[in-house]
């Protein structure tokens, strides 16, 4: 884990969420913690409930130097795919805080294109890393929201149990009901139904 103490360099943790479903947006978030308030919990988001998630949302936001949160739209990701998707929103993300990071700490092994600024790239660092665990469970809470929203205008779709995800339930409805405007075209599942159409 690295050290960040009050006199080291400012360092931003960078994740994303969404980059597996077949429909919504790929959301990504940024987050510079600040070592005079630290926030016990954090973690990879995919390990916390909801309801644990929820609660370090509003303390990340809280207490953090500063954070961002910024995404890729559904057409964004079909014109260029996931993978260059998601690391357009972990730049945006990181270009629309308020502080300027000295070093960027990216969960995974692909970094964004950021000119200026030392990039580290950390496999599994949203179990390891805080301040890229804050940002994990900041890009979760804020996808899950958008998906809530989806599911108010597709209520028929279920997005707000699947969030998205290709589940059983999601596979039904998209064979029963088609693909809505939503829905990632460049994914095979949504690709071949949408031909079949």
């Amino acid at each position: 884990m690295i050290s960040m103490s009050a006199a080291s360099t400012l360092i931003a943790g960078v994740d994303e969420a969404g980059r597996g479903p077949l429909a919504g947006p790929v959301v990504a978030a940024a987050v510079i913690l600040d070592p005079e308030r630290p926030i016990a919990g954090l973690n990879d988001s995919k390990k916390l409930t909801a309801r644990t998630r929820e609660r370090l949302d509003g303390l990340i936001r809280e207490r953090a130097l500063s954070y961002a949160i910024a995404l890729a739209e559904v057409e964004e990701i079909d014109r260029i795919n996931i993978l260059q998707a998601s690391l357009l929103a972990m730049r945006r993300a990181v270009q629309a805080l308020s502080i300027r990071p000295e070093l960027v700490l990216v969960d995974g092994n692909q970094p964004p294109q950021l000119s200026g600024i030392e990039l580290r790239c950390i496999v599994g660092g949203d179990a390891s890393e805080p301040a890229i665990a804050a940002a994990s469970i900041l890009a979760k809470v804020d996808r899950d929201g958008r998906m809530q929203v989806l599911h108010q205008r597709y209520p028929d779709y279920g997005f707000d149990r699947h969030k998205g995800y290709p589940t059983a339930l999601h596979r039904a409805v998209l064979l029963r009901l088609g693909p809505t405007p939503e829905h990632r075209r460049s994914f095979a599942p949504v690709r071949q139904l949408a031909l079949e159409l």
